[in-house]
């Protein structure tokens, strides 16, 4: 059984879901690199972390939640935690690699304990529809402007490639994603020559895991715990634990999921990547928008781009800045700005009370600073209007 706002509604069992690996997949696959790629270039490059323990982390997790919960669920790194990791480390020493590592460990073990106690989910029964439109909304919008940054470093090419993406979204036997790629590369050669002769020097080499937390004493552990993991708790069960099983749940209703499986499904992701040095993850609610919007339907694609990743990662993480330099700013601009809209569009479907479209638009816009602050915010806002203390 589900519920609606009219009462419970029966729910007849889907037949069991097949993942498909055709074009469109693939596609879709790369329909998150604009969040992907910029957190893991700033962690590499300003924190110093192994590129093998990320990559690693990423095409494990992917490949699992593609095979656990076949639809395009997708894993992201943690915004909070990367943009106070990431910008920290640029300004002083205080964030280290084994602070990073820490902060992945303490992340896991605390979603695990919120979805296996089913506190995550108590949480997300109190959080009205109005508020999580609105978180949505805003994080597509938020996506959107991000994006537009992106593309801001050159229009015209990126202008010429959101026209063409655009032309071709609905494509199968195109797919825009390929075509955006492919131009992306060339315009990235001829920009930079040495490129090529780069990656003509790329050489695979086997490598194999260690264990990371070895080396994480207890005060990067506390640094982790202070300063990263505890302020992404909010954004995280906004984004990453109730926006995405809405936007699941609306889009694919033949392959629900639960808050109490997104929590675990979290925690236990983050624990084995601490394990192997990787970074603090999550199933956010842009990433599968940006894989629908170039063509993901199954969890076949997040599947194909794991196994890409830990491709790089065993066999070529130490060239994996040449391979990351092929993508333009504008191109991932592009990607960004698509995967907000997508995300934005599923939002659209408001309520026709006064009170709770007002609630909805402050969560917005609220959501595009800071999700937590407008969880709470949006949470009392409606409250508020459902007890007559404010109108509008």
């Amino acid at each position: 059984m589900s519920s609606t706002e009219n009462g419970p509604v029966a729910v007849l069992p889907a037949a069991p879901a097949r993942n498909r690996y055709d074009r469109a997949e693939l596609a879709g696959a790369f329909g998150d690199l604009g969040t992907l790629i910029p957190f893991v270039v700033a962690y590499i490059n300003l924190l110093g972390l192994d590129p093998f323990g990320v990559l690693l982390g990423f095409g494990a997790s992917m490949i699992v939640a593609g095979f656990y919960y076949k639809t395009p669920f997708p894993v992201q790194p943690m915004k909070a935690i990367g943009a106070v990791a990431t910008t920290q480390a640029a300004q002083t020493a205080t964030i280290t690699a084994g602070a990073v590592y820490g902060a992945s460990l303490v992340t896991g073990a605390i979603w695990l304990i919120l979805g296996a106690t089913g506190t995550a989910k108590r949480v997300a029964d109190l959080v009205s529809r109005p508020v999580a439109v609105g978180i949505i909304l805003g994080l597509g919008l938020s996506f959107m402007f991000d994006g537009a940054k992106f593309m801001a470093t050159g229009w015209w090419l990126s202008g010429g490639a959101l026209f063409l993406t655009l032309i071709l979204l609905t494509n199968r036997k195109i797919p825009a994603m390929f075509l955006l790629l492919a131009g992306g590369a060339i315009v990235a050669i001829v920009r930079d020559p040495t490129l090529l002769t780069a990656l003509g020097q790329v050489r695979l080499g086997l490598r194999l895991p260690s264990f990371a937390l070895g080396a994480v004493n207890w005060h990067e552990l506390v640094i982790g715990t202070l300063f990263l993991a505890i302020p992404q708790v909010p954004l995280t069960l906004g984004n990453a634990i109730i926006a995405i099983t809405e936007e699941n749940n609306r889009l694919f209703p033949d392959r629900p999921v639960s808050e109490r499986k997104v929590a675990i499904s979290t925690g236990v992701m983050n624990l084995a990547s601490a394990t192997v040095g990787g970074i603090p993850m999550c199933h956010g609610a842009g990433g599968m928008a940006g894989h629908v919007a170039f063509g993901a339907r199954t969890g076949g694609s997040l599947v194909m781009l794991g196994s890409f990743l830990l491709f790089l990662a065993v066999f070529m993480s130490s060239s994996i800045g040449v391979v990351f330099r092929m993508v333009p700013p504008e191109v991932l601009g592009v990607i960004l700005f698509l995967a907000g809209a997508q995300l934005a569009l599923g939002s659209c479907d408001v309520s026709k009370d006064k009170g709770e479209r007002f609630t909805t638009v402050v969560t917005a816009g609220l959501a595009m600073w800071n999700v937590g602050i407008a969880f709470v915010v949006g949470l009392a806002a409606y409250h508020a209007f459902k007890r007559r203390w404010i109108e509008v």
